[in-house]
C-alpha cells in the first residue's frame, strides 16, 4: 500500500529539513506541489507502483489552500493512508530564522500594496490565517526550540509509527522556554524536589541513573507519576473514540533537564503496551541522532 506523508506548516517552521530527512530514508519526494495536482500525483505513484511519497505543501503552492483538508479527506476516504505533519514555530523563533537566513518571506509579493512591501509580522499573521483549518486538523510539531538533527529524529519515529491507534507521544520541555505548542494534555511537575541543587547531579539528566535513584527517594515523586498515569490511562480511551490520531503529553519542569525528563521515562515504561509510543525530550539531544 503507498504511504504519503504531507508536510505543511509555517514557512521558516523546518519543512525542508523534514523533506530531506524523508528523502533519505527512502521517499520520493516533491516540494510545492501545487494543490490541485495532489489527487492526481497521488493516482499516479500508485500506478507506477511507488510505495513511499511524501509531499511538501504550503503558502508558496499554487491553488486554493482552503480546499486542501477537504482533499485529504477524499483520499483517506478512498483508503489512501495519508500522514500529515504540520510544523509549527513561535514568531521570534520565525524573525529570528528568517533574519539568519536573509530570505524574504513568500508572501511578501502577494501581500504588497501601493508597491509598499509588508512586514514579516504581517506576512506570519496571514499566513498563520491562511493555515488555521489545516493546522487544527492535523498533527503539530513546534520546532521553536528544536535542533535540526531532534526534528529529523521526531519526524523519523513519527513516520514510522502505524496511523491506526492513536500515536501516544510523552514530550517533557523546560517553561524557561514556553509551553510547546503542539501538547494536547500539559503537567507542571516543577513542585517535586529538584536534582538541580546536588552539584553531583546538576550536569547529568533524567535519564542517568543516579538522577533516577535520587528521585525514587521521594514518594511526591512517585505520587506525581502514578496520579498522571491514572489521569491518561482513565482518559486515553475517550481520546481514542474522538477519532483523533495523535495526543501529546507535555510534562514540564524549569529547565527540562532533571524532573521532566525522568516522569516522561517513568510514563513511557507505564504505557510500553501501548504502540504506537513516542518519547520525546525537547531539550536533551537524541539518544540516537540521524545523520
Amino acid at each position: 500500500m503507498l504511504k504519503v506523508v504531507l508536510i505543511t506548516g509555517i514557512s521558516g517552521s523546518g519543512k525542508s529539513v523534514a523533506l530531506r530527512l524523508l528523502e533519505d530514508t527512502g521517499y520520493t519526494c516533491v516540494d510545492n506541489l501545487p494543490v490541485p495536482f495532489l489527487q492526481e500525483f497521488i493516482t499516479r505513484s500508485v500506478e507506477t507502483q511507488l510505495d513511499r511519497v511524501a509531499i511538501a505543501i504550503d503558502v508558496r503552492a499554487p491553488g486554493d489552500l482552503n480546499s486542501l483538508p477537504g482533499i485529504l479527506t477524499q483520499l483517506r476516504n478512498s483508503g489512501v493512508a495519508v500522514r500529515v505533519i504540520f510544523l509549527d514555530a513561535n514568531d521570534h523563533t520565525l524573525k529570528q530564522r528568517y533574519s539568519e537566513s536573509r530570505r524574504r518571506h513568500p508572501l511578501t509579493d502577494r501581500l504588497r500594496q501601493d508597491n509598499q512591501a509588508p512586514s514579516l509580522q504581517a506576512c506570519i499573521d496571514a499566513e498563520r490565517q491562511m493555515m488555521a483549518a489545516l493546522r487544527e486538523q492535523e498533527h503539530v510539531i513546534d520546532t521553536s526550540d528544536l535542533a535540526p538533527g531532534q526534528l529529523r529524529a521526531w519526524v523519523r519515529d513519527l513516520v514510522q509509527a502505524d496511523r491506526a491507534p492513536v500515536v501516544l507521544t510523552f514530550e517533557s520541555f523546560a517553561y524557561k522556554r514556553g509551553v510547546p505548542g503542539d501538547a494536547d494534555l500539559v503537567f507542571d511537575v516543577r513542585c517535586l524536589p529538584n536534582p538541580h541543587y546536588d552539584a553531583e547531579l546538576r550536569h547529568l539528566t533524567g535519564r542517568d541513573e543516579p538522577v533516577a535513584q535520587w528521585l525514587d527517594r521521594f514518594g511526591s515523586v512517585q505520587n506525581m507519576v502514578d496520579d498522571i498515569a491514572g489521569f491518561v490511562e482513565r482518559w486515553l480511551p475517550l481520546y481514542m473514540q474522538d477519532t483523533r490520531n495523535y495526543l501529546t503529553v507535555a510534562i514540564g519542569c524549569t529547565g527540562g533537564q532533571h524532573r521532566s525528563v525522568y516522569v516522561v521515562e517513568q510514563l513511557a515504561r507505564r504505557f510500553s503496551h501501548h504502540s504506537p509510543l513516542l518519547v520525546r525530550h525537547r531539550n536533551q539531544p537524541p539518544i540516537n541522532p540521524v545523520p
